[in-house]
């Protein structure tokens, strides 16, 4: 197992747990992913909702694979206790490290009823400190197709919080439902991201989930 990534990040409302088969609830993965709630969330995604709990072992095996490989410290997002209702699976998200270039790239997908709360900007703050502050990247990027404007608006907003901009549009550079769409890109470098936050953040860093779980 790959020991360059924190298993658990903790923010104010949020714990980010580790997309390890170990430390997380198989059937509940499978609950979450399979309801048809997340034709919602798949809709501007290059998946779809999980049909059988193949397609989650699948999934869950491809971030143990990609952790143990540091290729992506991929995470469960759930709730803290004082939020909704606490220990909440809302969604997942990570950063994957592009260790030639020095980039991370951030995903997310949250489940819908956790839209409008500002889920996607603590979680993207925490990690875009863990590429900067513990994993030593140059560069934090992310992306969402173009027509997606829930998106737009949270990155938008998150990114111009740590200093980030929109580079530009990436055409036909995803499939979606088959067919090829446009993507927005956006980045921050180290610098900027020091210059407008002076490098501090509300998340705490543990290596060994027992400690925490």
């Amino acid at each position: 197992m790959s020991d360059l990534y924190p298993e658990v990040v903790e923010t104010e409302r949020l714990r980010l747990v580790a997309r390890l088969p170990e430390y997380l609830d198989f059937y509940e993965v499978y609950d979450r992913c399979s309801a048809p709630e997340i034709d919602d969330v798949t809709r501007f995604m290059p998946w779809s909702r999980h049909e059988t709990p193949k397609v989650t072992k699948e999934f869950l095996d491809r971030g143990e694979s990609a952790w143990n490989d540091a290729e992506s410290a991929d995470y469960a997002v759930y709730t803290r206790e004082s939020e909704d209702g606490g220990g909440q699976l809302a969604g997942f998200g990570g950063i994957h490290t592009k260790w030639d270039r020095r980039v991370g790239q951030l995903g997310l997908w949250i489940r819908p009823q956790f839209w409008g709360r500002g889920y996607s900007g603590e979680r993207a703050a925490a990690l875009v400190a863990l590429g900067f502050d513990v994993l030593d990247l140059e560069v934090v990027e992310v992306s969402h197709v173009a027509a997606n404007e829930k998106s737009q608006r949270a990155i938008e907003k998150y990114m111009g919080a740590l200093g980030g901009r929109l580079d530009g549009r990436d055409r036909n550079s995803i499939i979606v439902d088959g067919d090829p769409v446009d993507e927005l890109r956006y980045s921050v470098s180290r610098d900027e991201w020091q210059e407008t936050t002076g490098g501090e953040y509300d998340a705490e860093f543990y290596w060994d989930a027992s400690d925490i779980l």
